[in-house]
């Protein structure tokens, strides 16, 4: 519905730590002959968030380009974590804000494997694996997580790693995203995006008449629909197979980037 937080490190000088993040650890935005555009390369050991954490809603997506790498370049396999939480001390930078007694949340590792292991007030609730989500070193991918209440969904590229319904206890409010950096391996990030999800996309559309989506992704330049537009279009696409007399009307346009000539 609305973009709460977005970075793809354009702002921050080659070398530098980027502002709207914080560490216990170390980073830099890079460039890479690898990938277009600028990067944010996390070094060491330990945490890496956005600083003071997030206000952020009960439905809500985090999406980002990452690229792996191993701490030690003979490694064959690298891991790192990406903690969703919620935190009393949005400034606590410690992985202490991120364990059971504090409120609750989730650890997911990515890597040479999947995992994620959830918690609340008493301790650890479930837990699992899935090893066939192997990201390889050097090679880019789209990590997006959905968050429903106490559902959460992660894809990778646009296949669904994982479908949590109840991972979240009900009333838990996220407001902190946490990478936990170990010696087997560290990330490197472009295009972090935060939004707000949108409302139940049938209502919306015949209550009010109309559906705006910011779900819909193209190749520049090209009519080629990008992966992590599916989700968002079989949202849609159910809704009008269950009410078939419903007509639509598509609208669409080009966005900012190039010369105002070509766009038109």
């Amino acid at each position: 519905e609305k973009v709460v937080f977005y970075d793809d490190f354009t702002d921050t000088p080659v070398g530098d730590f980027p502002a709207g993040w914080n560490t216990t650890a170390s980073g830099e935005v890079v460039t890479t002959n690898l990938y277009p555009g600028n990067w944010f390369k996390m070094i060491g050991a330990g945490g890496v968030l956005v600083d003071g954490g997030l206000n952020l809603p009960e439905n809500f997506t985090i999406e980002f380009d990452v690229v792996g790498y191993p701490v030690e370049e003979e490694n064959t396999f690298f891991e790192y974590g990406f903690y969703l939480y919620s935190s009393q001390n949005t400034k606590d930078l410690d992985e202490g804000g991120a364990v059971p007694g504090l409120n609750g949340g989730v650890k997911m590792t990515f890597g040479y494997r999947a995992t994620y292991s959830a918690y609340n007030m008493e301790g650890y609730t479930i837990n699992g694996e899935k090893e066939d989500a192997v990201m390889e070193a050097g090679k880019k991918y789209r990590l997006s997580f959905w968050v429903q209440i106490t559902r959460l969904r992660v894809y990778l590229d646009q296949v669904k790693v994982f479908d949590l319904p109840k991972v979240f206890e009900a009333g838990l409010k996220i407001n902190m995203m946490r990478f936990e950096l170990w010696e087997s391996g560290n990330p490197m990030i472009s295009n972090f995006r935060v939004a707000a999800g949108l409302p139940d996309m049938r209502n919306k559309l015949l209550t009010e008449g109309k559906l705006v989506s910011y779900g819909i992704y193209f190749d520049v330049n090209k009519d080629v629909v990008k992966p992590e537009s599916y989700g968002t279009l079989k949202e849609i696409a159910k809704i009008l197979n269950e009410v078939p007399d419903v007509k639509v009307k598509i609208i669409g346009h080009t966005d900012a980037d190039g010369a105002d000539d070509a766009n038109l």
